[in-house]
């Protein structure tokens, strides 16, 4: 691991739930860092078993986990940032932070970290626990070059990274981290459909989860825009058509729209609390 952007440097992970434990896993995973580098802080007795079991050192403390650390990532809930914040204020210093806090913009945690500290923000989404993730990254004002290194370094290791400005992460938030969320509701109703006509649980659920893996891995590839690989299956007076009919004919395309934007006046509205 000598030739890692971590080497020498140590990693505290405040909050090990699932986006956390998918750090964790990315970073082993990739060789960017050791166990022994590595310190998972978490009130749940539960979380901190199952990261131990990692191989990294736990703790309840958040405070005992910074003060070791060179680089700190915050993954906790919105409405856990400003206690978790104060209770380690006086330990931040010559720290980078990177937070994959949902809302929260950089300016407010440098201020109540004293100010000066160098913060990146991150916003991940859930298929980064398998490897498939797709990251948007901002730095702070005062983060470095160095730093934007690091934290692409920790989020390439679980997907796919798209560096940009920290005001458009809150288009991120509503399209890559609450994306799954949509794709996952297309799903239970399409598996809802195939059960109504007949089709067993166990099949349904194998042949949907199939059919969007198999479309996305299309649209992944980049040759033809989302609206040419639709024409494609879309035979006129076929089956599809008839499908793209009753869509069209309740607005679902105006509403999903209408669904993403939503969540991204959420993503301000939290940056503003």
């Amino acid at each position: 691991m000598s030739n890692s952007p971590f080497a020498g440097k140590k990693l505290a992970v405040i909050g090990a739930g699932n986006m956390g434990e998918a750090l964790v896993r990315g970073a082993l995973g990739a060789k960017l860092l050791a166990p022994t580098q590595i310190t998972a802080a978490d009130p749940s007795p539960q979380r901190r078993e199952f990261l131990a079991g990692l191989g990294a050192a736990v703790t309840a403390s958040n405070r005992e986990a910074v003060e070791a650390a060179d680089v700190v990532v915050l993954a906790v809930k919105p409405q856990q940032l400003a206690e978790v914040l104060a209770g380690i204020a006086d330990v931040a210093a010559d720290k980078l932070f990177i937070s994959i806090v949902a809302g929260a913009p950089t300016s407010r945690i440098a201020a109540a970290l004293g100010g000066e500290a160098r913060v990146v923000r991150a916003m991940p989404n859930t298929p980064l626990v398998v490897g498939l993730g797709a990251t948007g990254l901002a730095a702070g004002p005062t983060a470095t070059a160095e730093d934007l290194k690091l934290a692409r370094a920790l989020f390439e290791a679980g997907g796919i990274v798209l560096q940009m400005h920290e005001e458009d992460l809150d288009v991120v938030t509503a399209v890559g981290g609450s994306g799954p969320a949509y794709l996952f509701y297309l799903a239970e109703a399409m598996i809802e459909a195939a059960r109504a006509e007949g089709l067993p649980g166990g099949l349904s659920r194998e042949l949907v989860a199939a059919t969007l893996r198999g479309a996305a891995e299309l649209l992944a590839r980049g040759g033809e825009p989302p609206e040419e690989l639709r024409r494609k299956v879309t035979s006129p007076g076929g089956t599809t058509a008839a499908a793209i009919e009753v869509l069209d004919a309740a607005g679902v395309k105006a509403r999903i729209v209408e669904a993403v934007r939503r969540a991204a006046a959420r993503s301000r509205e939290l940056g503003r609390q």
